[in-house]
């Protein structure tokens, strides 16, 4: 009774911040301000003139929209973000299904060999990206896709690390659920598309927005594999726009910030789903 007493008359109000608390915001604060200070400078240097490029603040003494303008006016760099958004959005697509439908294959069907795939899947992952780019090239080269779109989509339809995500959540779907469907008559494709999709939608949401994200900023493969300007993505288009334009920064900086928008909205837009679903992955690995 008198400890329920003592916490009654106890004083209403937040809790004092410990030191290491506060040591621990200070660093959180330097921290992004140190990150976010770089894309504010890019967008503050997009609204500027030529003539106020090497002013460091900020926020313009004169901002203007006419860098905006002349960019768009571009048909290249419309042509570059459209060609961008085509492969992101085809490459997770393909991710979704794939990754998704090989990792309920071996989260819930037991077969001989089953763990060796898995393994072979994973052991992808070991291998730098560098070494991949010569196979992917003469196989490109070969078949007749370089300087396509398809040979910029084609090493990224499908990707280890969205199987191994995937197959860890379809492991903790319920059995139970899976027989129930197939009480009622529905085949595996159904069962997979109707009952354990829906139920791994935040893994779902975190590997679409991974890979687009990836895509998206992708410059070394679509660089190699391309040639014609009309194939460049936006980071391939926007490092010719950088040498065109070497001394015309405020041009540089208003690409570089329109291609950074799309991220941003992602991020802004599914940035719960990037949390849960990477707290579910942890959970469940």
């Amino acid at each position: 009774m008198t400890a329920t007493t003592d916490i009654l008359d106890a004083p209403a109000g937040p809790r004092p911040l410990r030191p290491g608390r506060i040591v621990a915001w200070t660093l959180l604060f330097i921290g992004g301000v140190v990150m976010v200070t770089p894309l504010l400078f890019m967008f503050s240097t997009s609204l500027k003139t030529a003539g106020q490029v090497y002013d460091l603040r900020l926020i313009p003494a004169n901002p203007t929209l006419a860098n905006y303008v002349q960019v768009l006016s571009d048909g290249r760099f419309l042509r570059w973000f459209l060609n961008s958004t085509l492969v992101a959005v085809a490459v997770t697509l393909s991710n979704l299904f794939f990754d998704s439908l090989v990792g309920y294959t071996l989260a819930k069907f037991r077969f001989r060999g089953r763990m060796i795939v898995f393994i072979a899947i994973l052991s992808t992952l070991m291998i730098p990206t560098e070494m991949l780019v010569i196979p992917w090239y003469l196989m490109a080269s070969q078949l007749g896709w370089l300087d396509t779109y398809w040979g910029i989509m084609f090493p990224g339809m499908m990707t280890a690390f969205g199987t191994f995500l995937m197959k860890q959540f379809f492991e903790g779907v319920p059995d139970d659920f899976l027989e129930a469907a197939r009480i009622d008559g529905l085949n595996e494709f159904q069962i997979w598309w109707k009952v354990a999709m829906p139920l791994v939608t935040p893994a779902l949401s975190a590997l679409a927005i991974f890979t687009f994200l990836g895509n998206w900023t992708a410059f070394f493969w679509p660089l190699i594999s391309t040639t014609s300007r009309e194939l460049y993505t936006l980071p391939v288009g926007l490092s010719s726009f950088a040498v065109e334009q070497s001394i015309q920064w405020e041009m540089i900086m208003t690409g570089a910030a329109l291609a950074t928008i799309p991220t941003l909205l992602v991020f802004i837009a599914l940035q719960r789903y990037i949390v849960r679903g990477v707290m579910l992955a942890g959970l469940k690995g």
